[in-house]
């Protein structure tokens, strides 16, 4: 059996190979993202308020008591009341009691909202 045409098939197909690899989009040092993974990746928030009720997995957080004024009278809105799941994964620093100030950052899940961490000041 004749080696030449082993050789010349072997050229053909590291040329063809290296044409592929050039052919692909250099990296440069940053992370192209996909558009359809973003929009399905949960975003996390973050909101203050007050703890109004603490159950073994979940409690409520009373937030934005905001104040507005035409002319003369003053308007007080009644809080706008929050529930959070806690899961095992949900750092909790301090102790969540009733009337206690709690910064919550949290992210949806299918309309719930899931503390991830819960910093409770006094």
């Amino acid at each position: 059996m004749r080696i030449e045409p082993r050789i010349v098939c072997s050229a053909v197909a590291s040329l063809f190979l290296a044409a592929a690899v050039w052919a692909l989009p250099q990296a440069n040092g940053t992370a192209q993202t996909n558009p359809t993974n973003d929009q399905t990746a949960p975003q996390t928030q973050s909101v203050t308020g007050k703890i109004a009720s603490v159950a073994k997995n979940s409690f409520t957080l009373a937030v934005g008591s905001s104040t507005s004024s035409q002319g003369q009278q003053l308007q007080q809105a009644a809080p706008k009341t929050m529930n959070f799941i806690i899961d095992k994964n949900t750092t909790i620093e301090g102790k969540l009691q009733v009337g206690a100030t709690a910064d919550v950052t949290y992210r949806e899940d299918n309309g719930n909202n899931i503390a991830i961490s819960v910093h409770v000041g006094s």
